[in-house]
């Protein structure tokens, strides 16, 4: 590198970190992320997703349980290492302004685990993220204007070990995706993809997402669907409208009113990375649980003792096995029409409890549960699932599986410059 060049880097680097602008990119000058990457793991004890950032002056790395619906970041400020560049947003700001905030501007995050919520305090420090530009991928994007919630540590009570807060995802102007779509004048949408093991979040445009194996486009195969809210549009969380539910192809009876999201944001079906396990309000849950028993009775399939938390599972012994799982009844989700649907295969339907048991990964979710259906972890790995801000629309691949490939097998190509 010749030394012009070397001094214009330094004069970019000095600029960045001197005059705290909204975003720096600490590589080749000129070059605009086209996507924000960031790795996905799964803690085996808690079964929660968890991301990793970096944060402060000097950067550290922070682990974060990822929340789908979150409303904005937060984390455990008091135990972190002490930034030079963490700045307190106090009342009157321009931030404050925005956010609607009141007087104190104040926050209010909350533990989606425990349900556990407390009083925060508005803060700005400075993040870093893998993204990948036209050219190739791993440099790294800084945002010098990250807002999120400081929150007191005993919030951190029930996440997983070494997690210092939660990764807000959810539809509000300070949950990670809308940051970093207006840090880096990215399109507002993120993909997600998890897996039991290694996945991903991917936030961005002119995504070329591919399976490793075979090098097929899988973005390019997505089924849409819209996302849903209620009449004032205030909605955070990720709704779509689910019309009915199929085993085997056979329709169930559910109730239209249990299945549709009324103005006061009651019934319906959302998607959860917090919730393990799909749950359904009892009366649905009943009435599917009956039917998948009766078509594993027409399989053969022998039902043995529950295993907590399960309450339906069964004998592996003679069940085939494919590249998507056990050869059990299959589900849909019908959407809105007969044509689009959620499908869900033995890999997502059923968790091997012992090498002699699996279990149907469905639960019971009570009689008074606010959502109809909530659309857990399990049922989305190994499923490219993209939600598009921009136009409302949620994308998914059904199961990666069938294509021979999985989240963990994931990789992003950079922007070919004929797509530009």
């Amino acid at each position: 590198m010749d030394s012009s060049l070397q001094y214009l880097l330094l004069l970019l680097l000095l600029f960045c970190f001197t005059f705290h602008s909204t975003s720096c990119v600490s590589h080749t000058p000129n070059v605009v992320p086209n996507a924000i990457v960031l790795p996905v793991t799964k803690d085996a004890s808690t079964l929660q997703y968890l991301a990793q950032i970096k944060m402060g002056t000097p950067p550290i790395p922070i682990k974060l349980v990822i929340d789908l619906d979150g409303s904005f970041i937060w984390l455990d400020c008091a135990s972190k290492h002490v930034s030079s560049s963490h700045q307190s947003i106090h009342s009157g700001s321009i931030h404050c302004s925005m956010l609607k905030a009141n007087k104190k501007c104040a926050m209010y995050p909350r533990n989606r685990i425990t349900q556990l919520a407390t009083t925060g305090e508005l803060a700005e420090e400075i993040m870093a993220v893998d993204f990948v530009d036209r050219v190739k991928m791993g440099s790294i994007a800084t945002d010098h204007s990250f807002l999120f919630s400081c929150a007191p540590v005993l919030l951190l009570k029930g996440l997983a070990s070494g997690a210092k807060g939660m990764l807000g995802l959810g539809r509000t102007r300070l949950a990670l995706p809308a940051q970093l779509s207006s840090t880096f004048d990215l399109q507002r949408k993120f993909v997600i993809c998890l897996s039991s093991f290694d996945g991903v979040i991917v936030s961005g445009e002119g995504l070329f997402i591919t399976d490793a194996g075979i090098g097929t486009d899988i973005s390019k195969s997505l089924v849409y669907t819209p996302l849903i809210s209620n009449h004032d549009g205030t909605l955070e969380d990720y709704f779509i409208n689910v019309k009915s539910i199929k085993i085997n192809g056979k329709r169930i009876s559910v109730g239209k009113s249990l299945l549709s999201l009324n103005q006061q944001g009651v019934g319906g079906t959302k998607i959860s990375t917090i919730v393990p396990y799909t749950t359904m309000e009892s009366t649905i849950y009943d009435t599917f649980t009956r039917a998948f028993v009766k078509a594993t009775n027409s399989m053969n399939i022998t039902r043995v003792g529950r295993v907590a938390p399960f309450e339906f599972c069964f004998s592996s012994n003679g069940v085939g096995q494919t590249r998507v799982g056990p050869t059990v009844p299959e589900i849909d989700l019908v959407l809105q029409s007969e044509m689009v649907k959620w499908r869900i295969y033995g890999r997502n339907s059923m968790v091997k409890v012992s090498d002699e048991v699996m279990c149907l990964g469905f639960l019971d979710g009570g009689l008074s549960s606010k959502t109809s259906i909530v659309i857990g972890g399990y049922q989305m790995e190994d499923n490219l699932v993209e939600f598009n801000l921009g136009t409302s629309l949620l994308g998914f691949s059904s199961s990666l599986l069938m294509k021979g490939s999985s989240c963990s097998k994931f990789r992003l190509n950079s922007m070919p410059t004929e797509a530009l």
